[in-house]
C-alpha cells in the first residue's frame, strides 16, 4: 500500500509540474521513458544468471551501472532542459521531487519484492 501510496505521490508532483511548465510545454514529460526503462536491466539481469555462476556477478554489477546511468540521466535531463530555457526552473525542481519520489519507490519495491522468498515479485 506505501508502495501505490508513493507512486502516486510522485505522479502528482509531475502533474504540478505541467502548471509552472510556461507556453504548455510538455518536455519534463520525457522523464517518463526513464521511469519505465530503469528496473528493466535489472529485472533481466535477475532472470538470466545463477547466483553460483561466477558470471552472474558481472552481470548484475552491468545492470546496476546500467540503471544507475538511467536513474542519473532521469535527473541530468530537467537540468538541461532549464539551462536551455525549454522549462521554468520551478518545473526543473518539480520533476528533480517527483524523480525523488518515484525512484525511491522502485528501490523499495525491489527491496521488498526482491528477496528469494515466497513473498517475491519473480513469482509474477
Amino acid at each position: 500500500i506505501s508502495t501505490s501510496a508513493d507512486g502516486n505521490t510522485g505522479l502528482s508532483y509531475k502533474r504540478r509540474e505541467r502548471a509552472v511548465i510556461a507556453n504548455l510545454q510538455y518536455w519534463p514529460l520525457f522523464v517518463l521513458f526513464f521511469y519505465i526503462l530503469s528496473p528493466i536491466p535489472y529485472c533481466i539481469a535477475r532472470r538470466l544468471v545463477d547466483d553460483t555462476d561466477a558470471m552472474s556477478n558481472a552481470c548484475k554489477e552491468l545492470a546496476i551501472f546500467l540503471t544507475t546511468g538511467i536513474v542519473v540521466s532521469a535527473f541530468g535531463l530537467p537540468i538541461v532542459f532549464a539551462r536551455a530555457h525549454l522549462i521554468e526552473w520551478g518545473a526543473c525542481a518539480l520533476v528533480l521531487t517527483g524523480n525523488t519520489v518515484i525512484f525511491a519507490t522502485i528501490l523499495g519495491f525491489f527491496l521488498v519484492f526482491g528477496s528469494n522468498d515466497d513473498f517475491s515479485w519473480q513469482q509474477w
